[in-house]
């Protein structure tokens, strides 16, 4: 594999680059503000309301160190707010705001249909198993990640 057009890190990087454009462009489009790692973290919190942000950190492999600039950046949005925790006052867990949850609902559709158009090079059969493929390697190397996936029992 001399060519870095054949090595799986190259295409990985390159098919990411595309990805990343791609979401900024539509989600631009409709007038917001916000980056693939910001809208996981919404999805997250909205799905699991009230965790912290080291949890966070795990549910969207995302590096427990910089996890609190992205935290950081949704509240001055105010996307979502920090709250002390009812079982341990020195924690704070992480609620979305009103505007959070319009804007995470308002942008379903076009990350969707972003999703789609990241996908547009493959037919449907194809697609279902890309993503089937894209999964079963990432959760092969997830144990080598500096921010590996941790889903929440």
């Amino acid at each position: 594999m001399t060519d870095v057009n054949t090595m799986p890190g190259h295409l990985i990087r390159r098919y990411h680059q595309a990805s990343v454009a791609i979401f900024q462009a539509r989600v631009t489009e409709l007038g917001y503000d916000l980056t693939p790692v910001q809208y996981a973290a919404l999805a997250k919190i909205e799905a699991q309301p009230g965790i912290d942000q080291v949890t966070l950190a795990g549910l969207i492999a995302y590096d427990r160190t910089t996890i609190g600039g992205v935290v950081d950046r949704l509240v001055q949005k105010n996307f979502m707010v920090r709250e002390i925790s009812t079982t341990d006052r020195r924690a704070r867990v992480l609620k979305l705001t009103e505007l959070g949850e319009a804007t995470l609902h308002r942008l379903a559709a076009t990350v969707e249909s972003a999703q789609q158009q990241m996908l547009s090079g493959l037919d449907q059969g194809e697609q279902t198993e890309f993503v089937r493929l894209l999964q079963k390697a990432t959760a092969g190397v997830n144990h080598m990640s500096r921010a590996p996936l941790k889903e929440v029992e």
